[in-house]
């Protein structure tokens, strides 16, 4: 079976409020008008996610709310701390789980660990700017094997909101 994966990275935020703290910072102009855009272009390639696990900052939060409506589908969606500033081994650590019946998932987070996992799952170096999406796969019968496979997913490609212009 074919284990898909989004790893996108959140749409652009804001400095503006320098009172807030990095963790509460929430989207500018620029990052709530290229999430739907993202969101729209994965449907359109049929990479809807069953399942979305997301960093728990506010714009993480924000970037799933405006991409859901335009990606479709009905995922089951978990915000967890455990992904605000991961890497390979919390991204692992939050996909074994998943019951072998989702063959899509998607991580939403922040840089510069999404690049790493990226990397880590592929062995193919990538520039994750913001609300970029990795699409990876791999053939596996379960989410524990295909995590195994650490080297040998496909980076199909990466969606880049300036490439949709």
């Amino acid at each position: 079976m074919e284990r898909r994966l989004i790893v996108m990275r959140h749409a652009k935020s804001s400095w503006k409020n320098e009172s807030l703290r990095d963790h509460e910072r929430p989207l500018n102009k620029r990052g709530r008008r290229d999430a739907p855009r993202i969101g729209e272009e994965l449907a359109s390639l049929g990479w809807v996610p069953q399942r979305v696990i997301s960093s728990d900052a506010t714009r993480t939060r924000e970037t799933w709310e405006l991409l859901a409506e335009p990606l479709g589908g009905e995922p089951e969606v978990r915000f967890t701390g455990e992904l605000y500033l991961a890497g390979p081994n919390e991204v692992e650590s939050a996909l074994r789980p998943l019951p072998d019946e989702v063959d899509t998932a998607m991580v939403l987070g922040h840089n510069n660990g999404w690049e790493e996992v990226v990397a880590w799952l592929s062995r193919n170096p990538v520039t994750m700017t913001t609300a970029n999406a990795a699409l990876l796969s791999v053939e596996a019968p379960t989410w524990e094997d295909a995590l195994d496979r650490m080297g040998e997913w496909t980076l199909h490609q990466v969606v880049r909101p300036k490439e949709l212009d």
